[in-house]
């Protein structure tokens, strides 16, 4: 059974920082790339960002090119989303997601995640 539980968020002004993690455990965590989403009140849930199994692929959406990193520990079976210079538009909950297929690069879609952690809040104030 693959249990992922995110951690980090909460509330932030405007142009400050947070840093989500989200501890991953049932499968081998190194084989399989994940991603970051996240769904703003009223809206469908959107894709954020991806890492690939090894690392070696990432992807943003482009509102948070320049401002989100994505990494991975892989001895830790954590994956980070670094959020820096946050503006009230980020306001969601995050969630993170592991990848249907074994060692195939990073996808956007969420049709290619079968495994969702609970989600966690962040607010942006102005």
């Amino acid at each position: 059974q693959v249990q992922l539980v995110e951690s980090g968020g909460g509330l932030v002004l405007a142009g400050g920082s947070l840093r989500l993690s989200c501890a991953a455990s049932g499968r081998t965590f190194s084989s399989y790339s994940m991603g970051w989403f996240r769904q703003a009140p009223g809206k469908e849930r959107e894709f954020v960002a991806a890492l690939g199994w090894s690392g070696a692929n990432t992807y943003y959406t482009d509102s948070v090119k320049g401002r989100f990193t994505i990494s991975r520990d892989n001895a830790k079976n954590t994956v980070y989303l670094q959020m820096n210079s946050l503006k009230p538009e980020d306001t969601a909950v995050y969630y993170c997601a592991q990848q249907r297929e074994i060692l195939t690069i990073p996808r956007r879609s969420e049709y290619e995640y079968d495994y969702w952690g609970q989600g966690t809040q962040v607010t942006v104030s102005s």
